[in-house]
């Protein structure tokens, strides 16, 4: 009954997915936009007081709702019958690749109760250099999903 379900609202669920990916994503390219600026602020200034509101709420109210908003979405469309090929490669990839990029999500998380407790230590540098790592995971996922090699 759930299978019969699954593939009535493939569609649906499908674009709730990338509705939901597309809002993780944003965040997980802006907040660390906002730790670069966050790393050159003076401690207890206004500018670092409002980039502690701003990364808070970005990742409290956006990014983890949206993150597991796009788990859930996907899981649903991973049980959808004759969606996914399991014997494909690209499949394990991808998993990986989402795995990776959930690290990240709780990486930022972590920095960002840093930047929240005023005990950051790494350099803007650094979060600039953070800020390409969920891009480049985004192209390896949207690639492995479109192209689907190995199938």
């Amino acid at each position: 009954m759930l299978m019969s379900i699954l593939s009535d609202y493939y569609l649906i669920i499908k674009s709730l997915h990338i509705v939901s990916i597309i809002a993780w994503m944003a965040g997980l390219l802006y907040l660390p936009r906002l730790f670069v600026y966050h790393a050159s602020a003076e401690l207890g200034s206004e500018l670092s007081e409002t980039l502690k509101k701003m990364e808070y709420r970005l990742l409290r109210y956006i990014m983890n709702p949206a993150m597991v908003a796009s788990l859930l979405f996907g899981v649903l469309l991973f049980l959808t019958p004759g969606v996914i090929d399991w014997s494909a490669w690209w499949v394990s990839a991808k998993i990986l690749a989402l795995i990776l990029l959930m690290a990240v999500h709780i990486n930022f998380s972590w920095w960002q109760r840093t930047f929240h407790s005023d005990l950051n230590r790494r350099s803007e540098k650094f979060y600039r250099i953070a800020n390409e790592v969920p891009t480049l995971l985004m192209i390896v996922i949207v690639f492995l999903v479109i192209v689907k090699p190995g199938q």
